[in-house]
């Protein structure tokens, strides 16, 4: 049976766009689309990958992209010299268009979360029990990280097997997500300061090894037996044992 895991990994195909288009320092105004595209179309290809669930309207956007890459390569119609020349129709402009307005909400939305947290400090509740749960919450496990970001540093590891040549057919034993569980607990017990999410792949693994050790880490973190950490954007992701905290506690 295959391993099936189910978690909100984009909160829109919107989301995904402006992390791209953040990650790749550009104008929004001016959008590469043809890199922008093969970007969007990799992330959705590793949640394939993965079997994550992927809702329509990222599907959508995908081929939303892919016209307007179409578009843009086609020639444009020659104009006959005794019709005013127009300006030019960029394919791109109602793409733009509604990120500008995506952005804005945003904007407002992050706006109104400040404004509700810092209400919610100024006006305290009645002395009952909800008052204390925060006390009892449990530790975030993906502390800084979204699940996009674990998705880009796998694609990093999958980029580099992709440009080994191997040749010839390699015979390797079967692996599964709970030997490769049982791996990971067991490098983390011995490495207090936590392991960089690249290095829990060695050298020379193979796709279908990276895919199931990818795996086994969010079983890990989904029990709360492994965590990560990201101290800034694009940083070293970093994973740590809760065990051994919880043992040396």
């Amino acid at each position: 049976m295959a391993y099936q895991i189910k978690l909100e990994v984009f909160e829109g195909p919107f989301d995904l766009l402006f992390h791209l288009i953040e990650k790749n320092e550009v104008d929004i105004y001016d959008i590469p689309i043809a890199k922008i595209t093969e970007q969007y179309l990799e992330y959705i290809a590793v949640m394939r990958m993965l079997d994550l669930e992927i809702a329509s309207e990222f599907l959508v956007m995908a081929s939303q992209l892919l016209a307007i890459k179409a578009r843009m390569l086609l020639p444009k119609p020659p104009v006959p010299d005794e019709e005013p020349v127009e300006e030019d129709y960029d394919p791109r402009d109602e793409l733009v268009e509604r990120l500008l307005e995506y952005r804005k909400f945003k904007a407002i939305a992050d706006c109104l979360q400040e404004r509700e947290a810092l209400m919610n400090r100024v006006y305290t509740r009645p002395n009952e029990d909800e008052m204390f749960l925060h006390l009892f919450s449990e530790e975030n496990p993906l502390q800084g990280i979204t699940m996009h970001t674990l998705l880009a540093a796998l694609q990093e590891v999958l980029d580099r097997v992709a440009e080994r040549d191997l040749v010839g057919e390699i015979p390797r034993d079967e692996v599964t997500i709970k030997d490769k569980m049982r791996e990971i607990t067991r490098r983390l017990f011995f490495q207090s300061r936590g392991i960089v999410f690249k290095d829990l792949f060695r050298p020379g693994i193979s796709r279908v090894e990276i895919i199931v050790t990818f795996l086994a880490l969010l079983e890990l973190i989904r029990v709360g037996r492994v965590k990560a950490y990201q101290s800034k954007a694009f940083g070293d992701i970093m994973v740590y044992s809760r065990e051994k905290e919880a043992a040396e506690a």
